[in-house]
């Protein structure tokens, strides 16, 4: 007979597989659309606090209706190429970190309510920099859903934000290994943050080998997150 752990533990593991089969069917719907939003903002977000780290300091964000969006900073006249190249890529896989953290606290916090307001407080912190570029669509999406998080923080019950912070960790996973695949690797498009690396680097053409190690390690990051989140719901 199976104990009430393991129904728990076999249970959890259901609801992630569904999570995850709901991201892809519904990956180019509307339905996802704030969530990919999210995504854009905390793969801008991540370029600015590594700027800051390196010495640097953020000018604006914008985020775009297109899902797309830039983090403009500027550095002191020091900054040398190692500095910039650790910013270039904070984009992707900070994001890739971001998704990955809040799946796990998802997993084994109980205050849910609490990460969800703290997300909340983050996007409207965000707000700060992308008024900053006058740009109406970015500064309501960020005050929108920053206030849905605190809304919801207060009167949604606790079964909806381990669902919700579960789904938005795991859908941001996804998206950022999805986006890379796209911009770097079938489409090729000039100007992300890959090729901007490369030519940092003096090596235009290894734009491409960046994406494949990028999604390799968003792969990694992935894998050790979800192993994370079914060791806990074991124990």
């Amino acid at each position: 007979m199976m104990s009430g752990k393991q129904a728990l533990y076999r249970n959890n593991i259901f609801i992630l597989i569904i999570m995850f089969v709901a991201a892809v069917l519904l990956w180019n719907t509307v339905l996802l659309y704030p969530v990919k939003l999210f995504v854009v903002a905390l793969h801008e977000l991540s370029h600015g606090v590594a700027a800051v780290l390196m010495g640097g300091r953020i000018e604006n964000i914008q985020i775009s209706p297109q899902i797309g969006g830039y983090c403009q900073y500027s550095f002191p006249a020091s900054a040398g190429v190692l500095k910039k190249t650790f910013v270039a890529s904070a984009g992707y896989l900070g994001s890739m970190l971001w998704g990955a953290v809040i799946l796990m606290l998802a997993s084994i916090s109980r205050m849910d309510r609490r990460i969800t307001f703290s997300i909340g407080v983050m996007m409207l912190i965000l707000t700060y920099w992308v008024v900053k570029t006058g740009e109406l669509f970015g500064i309501l999406f960020c005050l929108i859903f920053g206030l849905f998080l605190l809304i919801s923080a207060k009167i949604l019950p606790d079964r909806f934000h381990d669902l919700f912070l579960k789904f938005l960790g795991l859908a941001s996973c996804l998206y950022v290994i999805i986006d890379i695949k796209d911009d770097l690797i079938v489409y090729q498009a000039c100007g992300n943050d890959a090729h901007a690396i490369a030519q940092l680097l003096g090596i235009p053409q290894m734009a491409i080998i960046i994406g494949i190690a990028w999604i390799f390690l968003a792969l990694v990051i992935l894998f050790l997150a979800l192993r994370f989140a079914f060791r806990h719901q074991e124990e």
